[in-house]
């Protein structure tokens, strides 16, 4: 059975404006397990990319983590970096045990400064020769389909798809335990986000990686690379579970919503029809009382606006925050 390679305890991070605190990720927990690919969905603003800095200690003010902690499994022990600065974090974590897929990828990269300079930045904040690191390089390039002399043009003389899978490339050059890919396929076609989500599941395949978190608003995009999916929602986790089990009967109304507003072709899940979610997401500096969903839901009830639903395990591998699974909706 799969160990945790990450254990993510009670994490409160908000941005910590002038007399005011936006709660984008308010008291999350869950566990990343090795060899697993985890999708976090959920609508804009959710606080799916503020997750993801705080698994990667990225804390840049106004950013601040409040409660919480946040475990990453390395050399076999559990090693607090929540408690770590982001200095210390950077040095000894990123590139080499976890490593970032940004959003917008494809313009992450400096235009006037070649790739192969990236590739000697990683070996120099490591201590590896740069020419044994240019070496892996030029293999890793051949891997996602790229000829190796794109290492010494600027980023601006490839196209789009081509940047994003020379991310791809040196993102995962000290084979990462951990990669974090944060709305990676937002900004490609249809052909390229085939070809991206293939490359990623080879490299896993090969162990180039062991783990990997999806964040993506795209639903359809997790059905077709994660194990397990974790739906967000106003800096909650409404629900978590196999997705297979989650696309065949969703638990929470939110998920169930977000399902339904997307075009499907399986005939069980197409039958149900295309709606969407009546509002918009709330305020995160004044979140609605109890059940941060309550104001949308269809199925909210009197409990749902006095208490807040705690993350339960209804069955193996499922949990969800919602008084409709609760005994407490008594």
């Amino acid at each position: 059975m799969s160990e945790s390679l990450v254990k993510i305890e009670n994490i409160r991070a908000y941005y910590k404006l002038k007399n005011r605190e936006v709660k984008a990720v308010d008291n999350v927990s869950f566990e990343i397990m090795e060899n697993e690919i985890i999708g976090v969905v959920g609508e804009s603003g959710c606080g799916k990319s503020t997750l993801s800095n705080v698994l990667l200690n990225n804390i840049i003010k106004p950013l601040t983590i409040v409660g919480g902690r946040v475990l990453f499994k390395s050399n076999g022990e559990y090693v607090e970096i929540s408690s770590l600065t982001r200095e210390e974090v950077r040095e000894r974590f990123w590139g080499k045990e976890m490593s970032l897929i940004p959003q917008s990828a494809m313009n992450a990269l400096m235009p006037t400064i070649k790739l192969s300079k990236y590739v000697e930045h990683l070996a120099q904040s490591h201590g590896i020769p740069k020419n044994e690191l240019l070496k892996k390089a030029r293999k890793r390039f051949e891997d996602v389909d790229l000829d190796p002399q794109w290492l010494n043009r600027y980023p601006f003389e490839l196209s789009g798809g081509m940047r994003q899978r020379a991310v791809i490339a040196i993102a995962t050059l000290l084979n990462p335990q951990l990669l974090i890919a944060d709305e990676p396929t937002s900004a490609l076609d249809v052909v390229n986000q085939k070809v991206f989500l293939k490359i990623l599941l080879e490299m896993k395949r090969q162990g180039i990686v062991k783990s990997i978190i999806f964040v993506t608003h795209d639903i359809a995009t997790i059905r077709q690379i994660a194990d397990r999916m974790l739906v967000m929602y106003a800096g909650k986790i409404m629900e978590i579970s196999p997705v297979d089990k989650i696309v065949e009967k969703p638990l929470n109304p939110y998920t169930e919503g977000l399902l339904n507003s997307v075009l499907t072709p399986e005939p069980e899940i197409k039958k149900r029809g295309i709606t969407t979610i009546p509002g918009t997401p709330p305020n995160l500096i004044e979140p609605p009382s109890g059940c941060r969903f309550h104001p949308r839901c269809p199925k909210a009830m009197s409990v749902c606006k006095e208490k807040e639903p705690k993350l339960v395990e209804i069955e193996p591998q499922r949990k969800v925050a919602c008084f409709l699974y609760s005994e407490e909706r008594a």
